[in-house]
């Protein structure tokens, strides 16, 4: 999947080299650029399938955020066997942090631009991401699809991931969350790990 370009746009280099090892893991280019002026230029390139921006430096009337929006809303001619399904030639998702989502949330929703609460739950994360790539045909099938992550534990499929395709990309708060069935697996497989680990070191020589 090295053709699958992610461009990091945030001025918070410990939370996006934290996000960039994440999506490593999946095998995508990521770069992370910390400006506005950066990132226009990288977008400039036609390089990047897809660019995860902090709201904050995308304010509405910048450059940035109007070329986001211009980027997001091209269409590339559906294939023949495919009419009748556009095909986004660049996406772009936004972080949002819960303390700002009051206000920017309906904004984005106005403008049909995705975005992403924090914090976010790391697999609904990955899930809304690779349906990005999917929707730009970056790859062919989502993570989901494809049956999990590299990076991460994929989430139990359930009636809010199997539904059909989302006209504007906005997940429901509850999806940024573990269900109680999630966490009680989550505690279990831990429990497992530490007693496989425990077996090993009961029998390690010394």
């Amino acid at each position: 999947m090295d053709d699958v370009g992610i461009l990091l746009v945030d001025d918070d280099v410990a939370a996006a080299r934290a996000l960039k090892q994440v999506l490593d893991s999946e095998g995508w280019r990521v770069r992370i650029v910390p400006s506005a002026s950066v990132a226009l230029a990288e977008l400039a390139t036609g390089g990047w399938n897809l660019a995860i921006v902090n709201v904050a430096l995308a304010d509405p009337q910048s450059p940035l955020f109007l070329t986001l929006r211009e980027l997001s809303h091209v269409q590339a001619p559906a294939p023949e066997e495919a009419a009748g399904t556009p095909v986004k030639l660049f996406r772009a998702l936004f972080l949002v942090p819960l303390a700002v989502a009051k206000d920017v949330g309906p904004f984005l929703e106005n403008e049909g631009l995705p975005y992403a609460l924090k914090p976010y739950h790391l697999h609904d994360f990955l899930e809304k991401v690779s349906e990005l790539l999917q929707e730009t045909g970056a790859i062919k099938e989502s993570l989901r699809g494809l049956g999990g992550f590299s990076g991460a534990k994929k989430r139990p499929k359930d009636a809010r991931s199997s539904r059909g395709p989302r006209n504007a990309m906005f997940a429901p708060r509850e999806d940024y969350h573990m269900t109680e069935e999630e966490i009680a697996e989550y505690e279990r497989e831990e429990e497992e790990k530490k007693k496989r680990k425990k077996g090993v070191l009961d029998i390690a020589p010394w």
